[in-house]
């Protein structure tokens, strides 16, 4: 058997390899008759050339631009779901209620009280408890969620085949609960289009029933006019602290990158609230104002619908991620997860 040099036998099964890679009319010709040659051929040659399709393919394939975006965060409530729904307007009057029966709140006062809680804290329970009421969590959450109108969301067709085709990773991003949260993808037949979920439960592990309060807060119970006072305070410094992590504040967004492996400078997050697209822009988010086609301060894109993604955002679709392309997840995620809750 006559001898193969073992370098050139290496080269010719890379020349191979290239063929079934790029099989190319021309370049299956090339390659062809390159291993045609004698082995008695120079090597220098042939190594000459096969470095020639290296470096051409090296040039061509490395030099792609790397994607702008690698994941979506998307908020839920009055995002994925427009606030004609009816589901915010129930939410806020089943909050009042609750302060009112389960918390002694004057009924006069509560409407007020609760527009500058949520103003101040972002979510009606985080500023409730930052003045002084201590309470569980999910009977909160049962209180508040369990008598939405859920019958008014209906499937979205349009926005699943939107999802379902983005190449990218797409997560949840919510401060609702996880029941609240599954109800509400379910009922849109979106619950297999997230790779996971950030809620509530996922950054407030912790039930509330559980934690004691501060004296400050412990001061403010239930004292609407206290409570007013120290809530319109201009200083922001001033407002007693909330134990719970929710958006708009940073330590919430900087939970979710870490839970779900999150690079904000490559991340498109999408929101309904001013202020939580404010904080995301802060602190390197790409950021969707939803809900509205007028841009504020923060919002690099603003969309009137979720549906107006695809002409806002073309390039989402011509991201190099292909191989992700109509991805589902099985709908069992773990549901972790802001309506005025």
């Amino acid at each position: 058997m006559p001898y193969i040099n073992p370098h050139l036998h290496s080269l010719v099964m890379y020349l191979r390899i290239v063929v079934l890679i790029y099989p190319s009319h021309s370049h299956c010709q090339f390659v062809q008759s390159l291993l045609g040659l004698s082995f008695r051929s120079g090597v220098k040659f042939r190594f000459l050339l096969v470095l020639k399709i290296k470096m051409e393919y090296e040039n061509k394939y490395q030099h792609v631009p790397a994607a702008k975006y690698e994941c979506l965060l998307f908020d839920v409530d009055d995002t994925l779901y427009p606030l004609s729904s009816g589901l915010s307007k129930a939410c806020t009057k089943n909050i009042e209620e609750f302060m009112i029966q389960k918390l002694g709140i004057e009924g006069n006062k509560v409407t007020e009280i609760n527009r500058v809680l949520y103003k101040n804290y972002g979510t009606s329970m985080a500023g409730l408890r930052a003045v002084g009421y201590n309470f569980d969590h999910d009977d909160y959450h049962s209180f508040v969620h369990g008598r939405l109108p859920y019958e008014n969301l209906k499937p979205d067709p349009v926005m699943r085949s939107l999802l379902l085709s983005l190449p990218i990773r797409k997560v949840i991003f919510s401060n609702g609960d996880k029941v609240h949260v599954a109800k509400v993808l379910r009922k849109l037949g979106l619950e297999d289009c997230f790779e996971r979920v950030i809620s509530f439960e996922t950054l407030n592990p912790t039930n509330g029933s559980s934690t004691s309060d501060g004296e400050d807060s412990l001061k403010l119970r239930g004292l609407s006019s206290e409570i007013l006072d120290a809530t319109n305070c201009p200083c922001q410094s001033a407002l007693p602290e909330t134990p719970i992590i929710c958006k708009p504040f940073e330590n919430a967004f900087e939970q979710a990158f870490n839970i779900a492996n999150i690079n904000p400078q490559k991340t498109l997050f999408f929101d309904d609230s001013v202020r939580n697209i404010q904080t995301g822009k802060q602190i390197g988010l790409h950021t969707v104002l939803v809900g509205t086609s007028q841009r504020t301060n923060g919002a690099d894109y603003a969309l009137e619908s979720i549906h107006n993604i695809r002409e806002a955002l073309p390039e989402l679709w011509e991201a190099d991620n292909k191989k992700s392309e109509g991805v589902r997840y099985s709908g069992e995620v773990a549901i972790q997860t802001s309506v005025m809750a």
